[in-house]
C-alpha cells in the first residue's frame, strides 16, 4: 500500500512539475516587401510537456496558428525550447514549418511552406503561468525564388495546465 501510495505521489508531482501550456498573443506584423500591408497579429500556441529536462534547459514540441487583421494565416508544429535563467526569468526558442495562406494579395510570402522561428523572454508568475514578449520570423527558408518573410513582435500569456 505504501508503494502504491508513492507512485501516486510521484505520478502527480511529475505531472506538476511537466505542465502543458495554451499561449496568448497579440502583436504587429512587419511584412518585409514594401508594398504589403503590415497589420496587427494573433497567435495561439500549445505546448506540450517536455520531453527533455535538464537543470535549466527544456525541450518540447508544440504547434500554432497565427492570424493577422488581413486574414493572413499561418499554422505550424515544431520543437521548443526553455532555457530558465536568473531565479523566475527564462529564455524561449522554437522552430515550427507549417502552412501560410495569404489572405491578402500584397502579403504573398512566396508560397505556401513557411517556416515560424521565435526568440522571446519571458517571466514565471507566482501562479505559475507566465507572460513573455517575443519576436518572430517567417520565411519558406528560400525553398521558392521569392522569399520576402514577415517579422512579429509579440506580448505573449502563458497558461500553464
Amino acid at each position: 500500500m505504501k508503494n502504491l501510495a508513492a507512485a501516486v505521489a510521484l505520478l502527480l508531482a511529475a505531472q506538476t512539475a511537466q505542465a502543458q501550456s495554451i499561449v496568448f498573443g497579440a502583436g504587429y506584423s512587419d511584412f518585409s516587401d514594401s508594398s504589403a500591408d503590415d497589420e496587427a497579429v494573433f497567435s495561439l500556441e500549445y505546448q506540450h510537456s517536455p520531453f527533455h529536462e535538464a537543470t535549466r534547459f527544456s525541450a518540447t514540441w508544440g504547434s500554432a496558428l497565427t492570424v493577422d487583421t488581413a486574414s493572413n494565416v499561418h499554422i505550424g508544429i515544431g520543437l521548443i525550447g526553455f532555457y530558465t535563467f536568473a531565479d523566475r526569468w527564462f529564455l524561449e526558442g522554437s522552430v515550427m514549418p507549417g502552412y501560410f495562406a495569404e489572405g491578402d494579395d500584397l502579403n504573398d510570402l512566396g508560397g505556401e511552406f513557411q517556416i515560424r522561428s521565435l526568440l522571446g523572454v519571458g517571466y514565471t508568475l507566482n501562479s505559475g503561468n507566465k507572460i513573455s514578449a517575443a519576436i518572430t520570423h517567417k520565411s519558406n527558408a528560400s525553398t521558392n525564388d521569392d522569399n520576402p518573410g514577415v517579422n512579429s513582435a509579440l506580448l505573449r500569456y502563458h497558461f500553464e495546465f
